[in-house]
């Protein structure tokens, strides 16, 4: 999958260091991934909800913080749209945003 606005994910745990090896693992991961369905996402990270409108949401480090992404299968990109603490995410609609 190609990951547009890797650098949010950066910028996020440079601030919050203990996000650092969660968040690069969810990257690895989704970069390698080839997924083509919601079910597939499930098989990599089995905490992931689909939230409509080519949202899902991941729950990195245990839940600690929230990531929400758009994901374009046929066209192979995820745009990163929000990642924060879970307090932060409660702020948000995460189906605009």
């Amino acid at each position: 999958m190609n990951i547009v606005s890797h650098k949010s994910l950066i910028d996020f745990y440079q601030k919050n260091n203990e996000a650092e090896i969660p968040l690069n693992h969810w990257f690895r991961t989704a970069k390698s991934a080839k997924w083509k369905c919601y079910a597939d996402i499930k098989k990599d990270f089995n905490s992931v909800d689909s939230i409509g409108s080519q949202r899902y949401v991941f729950n990195i480090k245990g839940n600690t913080y929230r990531l929400v992404v758009v994901i374009q299968f046929v066209h192979g990109y995820i745009f990163i749209r929000f990642v924060g603490t879970h307090a932060e995410y409660d702020k948000i609609d995460c189906k605009t945003i």
